[in-house]
């Protein structure tokens, strides 16, 4: 997952949630934030 950016991988993150996407997606989405060690402070919440 290492061609997105942090900012698109942050953007798809959001986006999943607001969409509600799958769990499993998100949660693909929330491990790679936290290998990268993103700052997340500003999200509702990382799960992973």
């Amino acid at each position: 997952m290492e061609i997105l950016s942090d900012e698109l991988l942050m953007d798809a993150y959001q986006a999943a949630m607001q969409f509600n996407l799958e769990p499993e997606f998100i949660q693909l989405l929330a491990a790679e934030i936290k290998r990268r060690q993103i700052n997340t402070d500003n999200l509702r919440r990382i799960t992973a």
